[in-house]
């Protein structure tokens, strides 16, 4: 064979190759949306009825359990720069006027809000809501004001994580950006002259990416929720408005058995009340008023002396536009059969996104 034949036939075999690979590509795996079923949410251990924070992803009927205890400060991974509080373990923040965190003493803890704290105080403290984000999930309010590109404009933050909000259990924060796709993070014990510093990037897969405060595993960087198409709601222990009349002004105070919506992934819910659970259909979704907060559930599916409250329900769309119904059907209270720290939740799928 001549060099011209032996060129001629390589192509042939390379072009044979690629046609190849393109007809032996490999189908893309479709993950059908469920119809419904139950899940346990998984928030007991040994050690506490409320030691996890339970997810769930209804169209995948896949539960998720995440020790609620393992971070203290989230970052937003959308365009703005927003930092948020983990409710779940009694974060508590508040605003130094000063820019130098080794500026920052026990004196300036102590004339802080979040210094002593008490929940059941009938007291309230003066702007008390200012310590803790927005009780609706919103990130137009958040006790630490948006991180600006401007390093001098970002000031200093006293953290109490826990409920231990005296020294030595108090921290000093200040947070930078970094660049466009991150941010850095300071921070020490209140008594402390030294600073350490972390650099947290942005995820687009998640709606937060969480650093670790307070629990023997400062600074680091921890993986403490699905990704942000992969839950619809979550139970757990959580900080709420102290007000019965739900002013979402007043002090906050903790709550057990706390479930909130996935409003940063864009999953939306409505409070049905009406034992209308069995015939709620595709037609009703029309003239059903979906909300965006993540305290539409919160703990209005059950009474802390008799359970779960029977005659209402609740209506999700989740991120990909999926409506299902559903209801709680034990937390162990009451005469509901259940086991404390596992509530159990029905769902139906009632229209496909």
């Amino acid at each position: 064979m001549n060099k011209l034949n032996s060129m001629m036939a390589v192509a042939l075999l390379a072009l044979t190759f690629t046609a190849c690979k393109k007809d032996d590509k490999e189908p893309e795996i479709v993950v059908p949306v469920s119809d419904g079923s139950t899940l346990t949410l998984e928030g007991k251990t040994a050690e506490s009825n409320y030691a996890n924070v339970a997810y769930a992803d209804l169209s995948l009927d896949k539960a998720t359990k995440v020790d609620r205890k393992s971070w203290a400060l989230g970052f937003y991974s959308g365009a703005d720069f927003k930092v948020v509080l983990n409710q779940s373990f009694q974060v508590l923040a508040s605003v130094v006027n000063k820019t130098d965190i080794n500026a920052v003493t026990l004196d300036d803890a102590k004339a802080s809000p979040v210094y002593a704290y008490n929940a059941q105080s009938p007291t309230p403290v003066a702007n008390g809501v200012n310590m803790v984000d927005s009780y609706d999930g919103s990130l137009a309010r958040t006790a630490i004001a948006t991180v600006s590109a401007t390093d001098a404009e970002n000031k200093v933050y006293i953290l109490g994580v826990n409920n231990l909000l005296t020294e030595p259990n108090l921290y000093k924060i200040r947070i930078l950006r970094n660049g466009t796709t991150g941010y850095t993070l300071q921070y020490a014990k209140v008594q402390e002259t030294t600073f350490k510093t972390v650099n947290v990037p942005k995820n687009v897969d998640y709606n937060l990416t969480f650093v670790s405060l307070g629990n023997n595993n400062d600074g680091a960087i921890v993986n403490a929720e699905p990704k942000k198409d992969e839950w619809d709601l979550h139970w757990s222990y959580s900080i709420y408005t102290s007000s019965f009349t739900g002013d979402l002004q007043a002090n906050p105070y903790y709550y057990q058995d706390f479930v909130v919506t996935n409003n940063l992934g864009g999953v939306t819910v409505a409070k049905i009340a009406t034992d209308t659970y069995a015939s709620y259909s595709e037609a009703d979704i029309a003239t059903t008023a979906f909300l965006s907060g993540r305290h539409v559930i919160g703990s209005s599916w059950r009474s802390t002396s008799t359970g779960i409250i029977g005659k209402q329900f609740y209506v999700i769309k989740d991120r990909s536009g999926n409506v299902y119904k559903l209801k709680f059907v034990s937390m162990g209270l009451g005469a509901d059969g259940g086991e404390r720290g596992k509530p159990v939740i029905e769902y139906k799928l009632v229209k496909k996104g």
